[in-house]
């Protein structure tokens, strides 16, 4: 005779938005870490301050457990589709995940403050993205139209890139501008910086 499985299924434990101002008692109280999960040269330009870098790219929840000691983990990045995706991450192990809600633009909405470093570049690395982009599309449909058809193919590549990196919270030409040497010396900074434990 066969029997039904009764167990109830695993609960997974609910992602907690955090508002800015709950954020901020909690830092203030030293029991939370906030970790940005923006690519290092995000951190670099802008940052909250006692936020520490651990960018999604190299994302490590063990370690990221083993750092904190014990603390309350908050995670943040631009606008909060990042952090979402680390705290899931996150709460795979059971723990409990909470993510900044709206990120460092809401943040920043509530009127509080963020540092900006000296030796960030003059123009943030993704507006560098937005400029290369769209100067490879007016080049490549200048050059469409009137040498070769063929040179489309590179507004489509361009295209193609931008959906991905909207999608993924990724951006290859965005890593690669931060490689570029006018943006080195930030880079430079926050690798140091995140080298420092939590």
């Amino acid at each position: 005779m066969l029997t039904a499985n009764c167990e109830p299924p695993e609960k997974t434990m609910p992602i907690t938005d955090v508002a800015p101002e709950l954020l901020e008692s909690w830092m203030q109280s030293g029991d939370t870490v906030l970790i940005d999960v923006r690519e290092d040269f995000e951190h670099a330009e802008e940052r909250i301050a006692g936020a520490v870098p651990r960018p999604l790219s190299k994302f490590d929840p063990d370690a990221i457990r083993r750092e904190s000691g014990g603390k309350r983990v908050v995670f943040h990045c631009r606008s909060g589709k990042r952090s979402l995706d680390a705290a899931t991450r996150y709460q795979r192990d059971g723990a409990p995940a909470f993510h900044l809600s709206g990120g460092i633009e809401g943040w920043k909405a509530s009127s509080r403050q963020v540092i900006r470093s000296a030796t960030a570049p003059r123009i943030p690395v993704m507006r560098q993205v937005q400029i290369t982009a769209g100067s490879l599309v007016v080049l490549s449909v200048a050059l469409g139209a009137f040498v070769s058809p063929w040179f489309l193919a590179l507004t489509a590549f361009v295209g193609c890139g931008l959906v991905f990196a909207g999608v993924t919270g990724w951006c290859g030409m965005a890593m690669l501008m931060a490689a570029m040497p006018w943006n080195k010396r930030s880079r430079q900074a926050v690798l140091a910086a995140s080298s420092c434990a939590v």
